[in-house]
């Protein structure tokens, strides 16, 4: 049962809060606010909403960009990187109509909450669970520049190795590709990810664990409990602006690009996957490969047959194809296996019992917008379910085997995941009816987003780079 105004009203003179918070996602999935002070809230805000310009959000042209956000009072939660008390609530966007408004169909958290009644609609599942893990790199400083006589980047994070030889050195510095697990006194960012796993609980995101990771300047991960699809998209969202403003807070900032440093681990966003339908989970069977139940292997092999389309919408940037190169535990090979952190799909094998079996799918990172990306996960399983689609049939595997160590031969008879951006855009344009099914990806926001990151892709390719000139300058 949703929050009520007066509910809302009391939590915000119980907590002093002053102002209200309204935070909207755009096509490519960044946050936007609008603001306005508690005393301005009422019963009209839930029904008729906040007036916006939706052509700067990506969703609309110029003349037809008037649309309403409406809150929704179940995702309120107080701001702490606010000066003044601020409650914050994220929600819908409508498109105005007469008599009524109506939802509009290309918001990404529309989408997400149609996926799901989707879902319900084929009878498979009536909840999808995912867990995400958030990768991240955490720095003391980052410049960049981008301008036509010069180009440059430059990070640094006080544990890495390549300060050993300067003033800020330590010496406990982290050595390339040795982060994982690293303990006090080389892990200098322990207080501030417990920070952020204390920022995380107060918003409501339950923290599973948290560590240091492979990457040795700074790279971190914070894995989170479980959440249905909409739930979990929302706090997403929310994971990723408590992680930045706490590294902000604390003078550093954090990025979730891909692949921020040439040479050692990137950094993804691996979605551990759960069905379930009248309290039950539906991926477990004793006598299943690796105690997988049929519909745990058709919802793989729907996953797998669309792994190239999916990639336009969970790995969405040029940086993202950067990361999936071999080598580095991130996927480049369509197939799925117990235990293997090659494989785009790993199922645990420590998931022993019904409840926790599952499995976890490797390509995505968290330059995604979370809405679409859960959203497109669950179409592609449904596909894989409602047409049985088998993956060991398909040849995808299993592959109880490393994947980055193939023959020549292999390497031909094994599919690949896209090289490159443009690849998984020319994926998704060849293969979308999958997402579209029962209108839940709207054929015009498939047509907008490959028009967005073709031109974002061609933009990108046309820039010189230091590398060129390092290797082709005296030519």
């Amino acid at each position: 049962m949703k929050k009520t105004v007066d509910e809302i009203l009391a939590l915000c003179q119980e907590k002093g809060v002053r102002m209200i918070d309204f935070k909207t996602v755009d096509l490519i999935g960044r946050w936007h606010h609008i603001t306005i002070p508690v005393e301005r809230f009422s019963e009209d805000t839930l029904r008729y909403g906040i007036g916006f310009d939706g052509s700067n959000f990506g969703y609309a042209s110029v003349e037809k960009s008037d649309m309403v956000f409406v809150p929704d009072p179940d995702t309120a939660c107080l701001d702490p990187f606010t000066e003044l008390p601020t409650l914050s609530m994220t929600g819908d966007v409508q498109i105005i109509c007469q008599p009524e408004n109506r939802p509009f169909d290309q918001y990404a958290r529309s989408v997400t909450q149609r996926a799901e009644e989707y879902m319900r609609g084929t009878g498979v599942a009536d909840k999808m669970v995912v867990g995400p893990e958030f990768e991240f790199y955490l720095f003391d400083n980052v410049s960049f520049e981008n301008a036509p006589h010069r180009a440059s980047f430059q990070v640094n994070a006080l544990e890495a190795e390549w300060n050993t030889g300067e003033s800020c050195g330590s010496g406990y510095h982290i050595r390339r590709h040795d982060g994982y697990h690293a303990a006090l006194p080389q892990d200098l960012t322990f207080d501030l990810r417990n920070k952020m796993c204390m920022e995380l609980d107060n918003w409501g995101v339950k923290v599973k664990y948290h560590h240091h990771e492979v990457g040795g300047p700074g790279q971190l991960e914070i894995e989170v409990e479980p959440e249905s699809l909409t739930e979990m998209a929302d706090k997403t969202m929310a994971a990723k602006y408590l992680i930045r403003n706490c590294a902000a807070r604390a003078g550093k900032t954090a990025t979730f690009l891909p692949k921020p440093i040439h040479g050692e681990a990137g950094s993804g966003m691996h979605v551990h996957i759960w069905l379930w339908k009248d309290g039950k989970p539906l991926f477990y069977d004793e006598k299943g490969y690796s105690q997988l139940s049929d519909t745990a292997l058709y919802f793989i092999g729907g996953l797998l047959k669309h792994a190239g389309s999916l990639c336009a919408i969970t790995n969405p940037t040029t940086n993202s194809f950067k990361r999936l190169v071999p080598g580095f535990e991130a996927p480049v090979t369509i197939g799925y296996a117990t235990a293997n952190r090659s494989s785009i799909i790993r199922i645990p094998a420590y998931a022993k019992t019904p409840a926790q079996k599952r499995f976890e799918l490797r390509n995505p990172d968290a330059a995604c917008n979370p809405y679409y990306a859960y959203a497109a996960i669950l179409m592609a399983g449904l596909d894989g379910v409602l047409n049985r689609i088998d993956p060991h049939q398909n040849g995808w595997g299993p592959y109880d085997f490393n994947l980055f160590n193939l023959s020549d031969e292999d390497k031909k008879r094994i599919q690949g995941l896209p090289k490159s951006l443009e690849e998984a855009l020319d994926a998704l344009e060849a293969d979308h009816d999958y997402l579209t099914a029962g209108g839940v990806f709207p054929e015009a926001l498939i047509r907008s987003w490959l028009g967005l990151k073709r031109v974002e892709a061609e933009e990108i390719a046309r820039i010189p780079t230091p590398a060129e000139f390092q290797r082709y300058y005296a030519l």
